[in-house]
């Protein structure tokens, strides 16, 4: 899926500009002509946002810190401005912005920049996502204590044991071979048997108790993460 920009500003030469680059390096481009127009145009398919300063009407900065405080997204802001004083820099920083870029501008820059700041995104949002409990049914699994719960109780895993519960249970629904749960936790390991695996995951469902079926043998394939109320 292609990444979605925002492009807001209210001289037309410049969003043209900005939009037919963007599209040739593969983004697909909204644009619009001023902060209020970008407002209603927004949505969290919007992978960042370019973002004039000094429009009519709304500024750039309030834009952006109508985003952070009221719509409460944390889409990435690069600021496109031909004030590039210390306090404007820290005015659009103190918005909310990610970046900025002056006026005029290398469109190579541009594209460099939009680039590095999309990426930075996204790792920064996988790695939340990583620390985020994951609550499936019966089962709360705190990925930064490394503990489990079970109805509120603890149970006590091993850390390959929890690695793999972990890993079953962030990708729910989907079957893992047993070279895939090597492959993804004991990658200096290359001599670990499958049937390593099969033990660990009797451990597992044994001490899941009576949710040992959260954890399913797919004969022939491997095994899966599902909640089921059948217990």
């Amino acid at each position: 899926m292609k990444d979605k920009v925002l492009i807001v500003d209210d001289e037309a030469d410049i969003r043209e500009i900005l939009r037919f680059n963007l599209e040739n390096a593969g983004y697909e481009v909204d644009c619009a002509e001023s902060a209020e127009e970008a407002l209603s145009v927004f949505s969290p398919s919007h992978s960042l946002i370019l973002l004039d300063v000094m429009m009519e009407g709304m500024s750039g900065f309030k834009m952006a810190e109508v985003l952070r405080k009221e719509k409460k997204t944390q889409v990435p802001i690069i600021f496109l401005t031909a004030r590039s004083g210390e306090n404007d820099l820290l005015t659009g920083f103190s918005a909310g912005g990610d970046d900025y870029i002056g006026k005029p501008f290398s469109i190579h820059e541009v594209l460099a920049r939009v680039k590095a700041v999309i990426k930075r995104s996204r790792v920064h949002v996988e790695k939340e996502r990583e620390t985020e409990p994951i609550e499936a049914g019966h089962l709360k699994i705190d990925t930064m204590q490394k503990m489990v719960y079970s109805d509120g109780e603890a149970i006590l895993l091993s850390k390959k044991e929890f690695e793999i519960l972990s890993l079953l249970a962030s990708h729910a629904g989907r079957v893992y071979s047993r070279e895939e749960i090597i492959g993804e936790l004991w990658k200096d390991a290359p001599y670990v048997l499958d049937r390593t695996v099969d033990v660990h995951i009797a451990r597992i469902r044994g001490k899941l108790g009576k949710y040992k079926n959260y954890l399913t043998n797919r004969s022939g394939y491997g095994y899966c993460f599902s909640v089921t109320d059948s217990i």
